[in-house]
């Protein structure tokens, strides 16, 4: 294993623990858990809301990225960035087999764009357009829907919607844009009356 001339582990790159992980270092290994352990399931505990399933989706994640290390290039990103989205579509994987359709109404996904402003009347007004965007949003086919929620609630691009979805990309940008325009109608619509 790589190491500083100080020999501190925080200064051990994490490009070089990835080195000493696809050579089968263990103290490479230990380091690298340690130091990504809490990130990872932060983001799991994040999407999924629940401490057991954010567990094994770190679990899980931290697997396929130690097994994976020796194909790890820089180039396409940082290591952080990579582990994160390993984190994050294993997590995201977990909701959909959980889940027939992505996100609910009442999930709170939803609950947290209410205001926690203590203006009553920023809070009546922000809880309204909740309301009519949750209303709007299930008017939407389920297709559309899905699609919606993974590009705008989950921030997934379109080339990850696609993957995710089984479908071509133009498909997912069509089911995208076709249901954000439906959504700002609905709204607009009710907004108007």
């Amino acid at each position: 294993m790589m190491r500083s001339q100080t020999g501190s582990n925080d200064e051990i790159s994490d490009e070089a623990l990835l080195a000493g992980i696809a050579v089968n270092d263990d103290q490479s290994v230990l380091i690298f858990v340690r130091r990504y352990q809490r990130r990872l399931f932060g983001l799991a505990l994040g999407i999924l809301g629940d401490p057991g399933l954010a567990e094994d989706v770190t679990q899980e994640a931290l697997i396929r990225i130690l097994r994976h290390a020796s194909v790890f290039d820089a180039r396409r990103g940082s290591v952080t960035s990579w582990s994160l989205t390993i984190t994050r579509n294993l997590a995201i994987d977990s909701l959909r087999v959980r889940r027939s359709i992505p996100t609910a109404p009442q999930d709170r996904v939803f609950m947290n764009l209410m205001s926690e402003e203590r203006n009553m009347d920023d809070a009546v007004m922000m809880t309204d357009t909740v309301a009519r965007a949750r209303d709007a949003l299930a008017t939407l086919p389920v297709e559309q829907r899905r699609a919606v929620v993974l590009a705008t609630m989950y921030g997934r691009t379109m080339a990850e919607v696609a993957e995710l979805e089984s479908i071509p990309l133009g498909t997912a940008k069509g089911r995208v844009r076709l249901g954000m325009a439906k959504l700002r109608d609905a709204i607009g619509t009710r907004e108007a009356s």
